[in-house]
């Protein structure tokens, strides 16, 4: 390599590039031959191995396949498998709440939100023999079991599927056993649990390895062409439920009054009818004690009874009576007034 006068930084040349390329392998091989093969294959041994180290995140399980075998399952944190072809991993994200939408898919999440229907999934038949329109979701996860995640990877081709149709034919059974009108109005809550419970059953029986957390009701309704009529079906159900609430309204009203009268009579009555036979006691008690005196002495009470009854009687009367004597000593006294009234009482 070589450079003129003033020429700086020198000029490399293509022979210059490639003695110095030259130069760099020599000396890589000469480090080669310094540490050996055999320090060189450890050293990839290894990083082979370190491979094998893998690390799960907190929301995640991972399962281990050893030779495309399922073998275990690992949670969170680091871990440790060998190395690939003899074993790999599989991270699956198990807190994830998954949902699925039936009788009807979101078109656009808005807002406001559009939504299309799918006639084929959501029209249904009651247990009264009448056709519904029904939309509902169904929101599931992967178990949080020892298996869980082997399950849902392993047990169904397509588990998204095995959902949906499941749930389909869960809801299908559940509104086939029901009547219209429960699914219209106050049925609603007993159907989803129903439909619940139902689906987790079959899935539990396909080993799918996934947990229901929900099945929601979105709207249920008749067919378009009977609607009206429903709705008027609906609102006079309606009008004789709020009649029967005002009716037992009023009775509960009027109930307690009238029992409270009853009551009151009653008690009335009771301390009426007390009155009259502490009374008729009294009378009788009283005419015993007079019929006992009487039989002790009768001519003397017989006389004391003729007075007593004479005074009561003539203490009542306008006429005074006299002796004999008494009366030829009295002045005749003639009532002009008194006579003159009966007299005009009897012309009138």
């Amino acid at each position: 390599m070589t450079f003129g006068d003033g020429d700086w930084p020198p000029k490399r040349t293509d022979d210059d590039a490639i003695e110095g390329l030259r130069e760099l392998g020599r000396q890589w091989r000469g480090f080669f031959d310094s540490i050996g093969p055999s320090l060189i294959l450890l050293l990839l041994l290894l990083a082979y191995l370190a491979s094998g180290v893998f690390i799960v995140a907190p929301d995640e399980r991972a399962v281990v396949l050893r030779f495309g075998k399922a073998v275990r399952e690992e949670g969170p944190g680091p871990h440790y498998r060998f190395p690939v072809p003899i074993e790999r991993e599989i991270k699956v994200p198990v807190t994830k709440i998954r949902k699925e939408e039936i009788g009807f898919r979101t078109v656009s999440p808005g807002p406001p939100a559009r939504y299309s229907q799918i006639d084929r999934e959501a029209l249904m038949l009651t247990g009264d023999n009448n056709i519904v329109e029904l939309d509902f979701i169904v929101q599931y996860r992967i178990k949080q079991t020892p298996n869980g995640t082997t399950d849902y990877l392993f047990n169904v081709s397509d588990p998204r599927q095995a959902v949906r149709d499941a749930a389909e034919a869960a809801m299908r059974e559940v509104i086939g056993a029901s009547k219209i009108d429960d699914a219209l109005t106050e049925g609603k809550e007993r159907i989803q649990n129903d439909a619940e419970d139902l689906l987790q059953q079959v899935l539990d029986d396909y080993k799918a390895g996934i947990e229901i957390v929900t099945v929601k009701l979105q709207d249920v309704d008749p067919p378009d062409a009977v609607n009206d009529a429903f709705k008027d079906v609906i609102s006079a159900e309606q009008d004789k439920e709020r009649m029967i609430n005002e009716a037992r309204g009023y009775a509960n009203d009027i109930v307690p009054k009238a029992r409270g009268q009853a009551a009151q009579m009653l008690n009335e009555a009771e301390a009426y009818a007390q009155a009259v036979v502490r009374d008729a006691e009294g009378s009788a008690d009283r005419f015993i004690a007079v019929y006992e005196e009487y039989a002790k002495a009768k001519d003397v009470t017989k006389r004391r009874l003729y007075l007593e009854t004479m005074e009561r009687v003539l203490a009542r009367a306008d006429k005074i009576v006299l002796d004999s004597e008494a009366s030829q000593r009295m002045v005749p006294y003639l009532p002009l007034s008194e006579v003159q009234a009966k007299s005009g009482g009897q012309s009138e």
